[in-house]
């Protein structure tokens, strides 16, 4: 989603540049083509399509509220799963003298 925002900022301040240096263009210009052709429509898709997940993150308040449970944050990694208990310290392996 953000990759495609990007972008067309990217195109849109392209845009703008090339009619700021333009010989017929100006820097107001180009500022207004940056914000008509760039920043409006990118912040009104974006925030369409970031919907979903203000939607979740909303009902996963609701849920922990009605439970009566503070809200957990999501895990940043999984546990380690090994099927091998950790030791305390392994020998070295050294070469025979």
């Amino acid at each position: 989603m953000y990759l495609v925002l990007i972008a067309w900022l990217y195109v849109a301040l392209m845009m703008a540049v090339a009619e700021a240096t333009s010989p017929v263009g100006s820097l107001m210009g180009a500022l207004f083509t940056f914000l008509l052709y760039g920043l409006l429509p990118m912040g009104v898709i974006g925030y369409i399509m970031g919907t979903p997940a203000r939607r979740r993150a909303r009902l996963a308040r609701e849920m922990a509220e009605r439970d009566g449970a503070a809200p957990q944050p999501a895990p940043l990694a999984s546990p380690d799963t090994g099927s091998e208990t950790p030791r305390a310290s392994v020998a070295p392996v050294r070469k025979e003298p």
